[in-house]
């Protein structure tokens, strides 16, 4: 994959959670094979009184323009029940959206990258800030280790536990370095 891009995607879910996240997971893996997944993290619902989400984000390398990644992702969602016309805050069967693309900015195919939400929602940048420490934000060049060490909104998520395909994979693994293990966050379809 020479000229694949590096693409971060959130996952949420506050309906039959572990469910929609396993399959978003296994469709993720078995349509683009490796995948960095976070710690999975139960935080409140934002902006409507509902169920509590879990939320992760994965990363994955892909040649396929935005257009066909967003198409994949939405067609993911309506097989897991997604109803696109129901109002912006409300429950959720299972939400992905495309945080970043490589280092693009702007409106491609309808899709804003960077999505605004890594810099407004903890359960957006916290996991992307603990499988992408380094890397940064396209706008403002701040990485997102920083983001979320400077990040003051009052959102409350934690880390809960989580399998996958019979691996512990929330929360992950820390090394004696203070670095996540590359065992325990890498995963893809062959694993399974």
């Amino acid at each position: 994959m020479s000229n694949a891009a590096r693409v971060y995607i959130s996952i949420g879910s506050n309906i039959e959670r572990e469910r929609h996240i396993h399959a978003a997971l296994n469709a993720l893996a078995e349509h683009y094979g490796r995948l960095t997944v976070s710690s999975v993290y139960e935080s409140e619902a934002v902006g409507f009184d509902g169920e509590h989400f879990l939320n992760l984000v994965v990363g994955l390398q892909t040649e396929e323009s935005v257009s066909t990644l967003s198409r994949f992702l939405k067609a993911l969602e309506a097989e897991n029940g997604r109803h696109h016309d129901a109002p912006k805050f409300s429950a959720r069967t299972l939400d992905l959206d495309i945080l970043t693309y490589d280092d693009r900015v702007g409106v491609f195919d309808g899709v804003e990258l960077p999505r605004s939400e890594i810099l407004t929602n903890a359960f957006v940048l916290c996991p992307l800030a603990e499988i992408a420490p380094v890397d940064q934000h396209p706008v403002n060049g701040q990485n997102y280790t920083e983001l979320w060490s400077q990040y003051t909104r009052d959102q409350k998520l934690w880390v809960v536990p989580f399998s996958w395909r019979g691996e512990v994979i929330s929360p992950r693994a820390i090394n004696s370095s203070g670095d996540s293990s590359d065992d325990s966050s890498e995963v893809s379809a062959a694993d399974a």
